[in-house]
């Protein structure tokens, strides 16, 4: 004999199945975006942007990359978390703008360039030995010129950017990473994958939330 669920009924249990998946998707969404929230409490990245994305510009932010890259990873090495870098970094700021200006000017370039240490909303970037999902992370920022060009991103606590493949989940358990943050940026976090994508899609879910509040 044929059991019959009437339509109601069935709507009912669409209904149901739906809420679980939306809770599923708020609680899986929730614990994304906070892991994600902790992991950036712990680093700080550089973001240069070059004037524009004309090659000669673009051959001067690599070159203020370099000398900027070079006094941050030194400075930092008396660093043993993100709030002492932090620290160390804005103490500097005018001195890491000035190497930059003097990089441009032995170049005969005259562009100005601003230095400092702003939040600022980044995509999920892949490297090459460590991937960081989307959010909000603290950065070193330098902007060459109109700042209007492709800019480059990395990490300069820990020092992720000059950092060996072998030795990155070293430095970022020193400057207090967990060993769960670390598996999820070198990939060893079976579920990665699907944890960044889960970072990304909230974000890009509060950016427009925050645009239609606007």
């Amino acid at each position: 004999m044929k059991t019959h669920v009437c339509p109601r009924n069935r709507l009912k249990l669409v209904e149901i199945a739906l809420l679980i998946g939306l809770a599923a998707f708020l609680i899986s969404g929730g614990l994304a975006l906070r892991a994600q929230t902790q992991l950036a409490d712990r680093v700080v990245r550089l973001h240069v942007l070059a004037n524009s994305d004309g090659e000669e510009d673009q051959a001067l932010k690599l070159l203020v990359r370099d000398r900027v890259l070079a006094r941050a990873t030194e400075l930092l090495t008396q660093a043993r978390d993100r709030t002492e870098a932090e620290s160390l970094l804005r103490a500097e700021l005018p001195e890491l703008e000035a190497l930059a200006v003097r990089e441009l000017r032995a170049r005969g370039c005259a562009y100005p360039v601003t230095a400092e240490l702003t939040d600022t909303a980044f995509p999920t970037r892949e490297y090459d030995d460590f991937t960081l999902p989307a959010g909000e992370y603290l950065a070193l920022r330098v902007v060459i010129g109109e700042g209007a060009g492709r800019n480059w991103w990395c990490v300069v606590f820990p020092p992720l950017c000059t950092a060996a493949s072998a030795d990155i989940p070293a430095a970022a358990l020193a400057a207090g990473l967990t060993e769960d943050q670390v598996g999820l940026i070198t990939e060893e976090d079976r579920g990665y994958v699907l944890k960044l994508k889960t970072v990304e899609w909230w974000e890009e879910l509060r950016s427009r939330l925050e645009a239609v509040g606007d």
